[in-house]
């Protein structure tokens, strides 16, 4: 369960969420706070899973700079699945899976410390879920990526194939 809450410190209007929502539009006209009650979910700035991301687990975010916000637009929410096993990931430096290609089955906080660029054009994830970040250490733009091939940065919602870190999400 996730509540969203138009202003700061959980006030005003607020609208409960239980499950996947394409477009939580016409439930409130911005989202200042969230308190999580259960689950892990993946919040989009746009309707249909669509522009800005995050990912937050339990706990209360009493404004949208704990949730490293860039606005107080939610307009779609999911929810991650749960996933307790092995996690594996094949980055590549050009669309198509071309060029220089790294695996990857841990976080990395920088990833041109580990990759010598920061440009991942393509990827395929293999198990489990991920985060890639825009900056070093988990910072900025958020992408979440599930199982599957992704051809190009503009399949993970990337305007840009600029990584600075990645991270596992684990549920607890």
């Amino acid at each position: 369960m996730i509540i969203f809450y138009e202003d700061r410190n959980f006030q005003g209007h607020h609208y409960e969420c239980s499950s996947e929502c394409p477009d939580l539009t016409s439930n409130f006209r911005r989202c200042n706070s969230i308190r999580v009650d259960s689950g892990n979910w993946i919040l989009y700035e746009h309707p249909n899973y669509r522009g800005y991301q995050y990912y937050l687990g339990k706990g209360e975010y009493p404004d949208f700079q704990q949730w490293m916000g860039f606005n107080d637009s939610i307009r779609s929410c999911r929810i991650s699945p749960q996933h307790h096993g092995s996690f594996g990931v094949k980055m590549y430096e050009r669309e198509d899976f071309r060029g220089q290609m790294m695996e990857f089955t841990e976080d990395c906080p920088n990833v041109y410390d580990r990759f010598r660029y920061r440009d991942i054009n393509s990827c395929h994830v293999l198990d489990g879920y991920w985060m890639f970040y825009e900056e070093p250490n988990y910072r900025g733009r958020q992408y979440y990526l599930r199982p599957g091939e992704y051809r190009r940065y503009t399949d993970w919602g990337a305007s840009s194939p600029k990584i600075g870190s990645f991270r596992r999400l684990h549920h607890y």
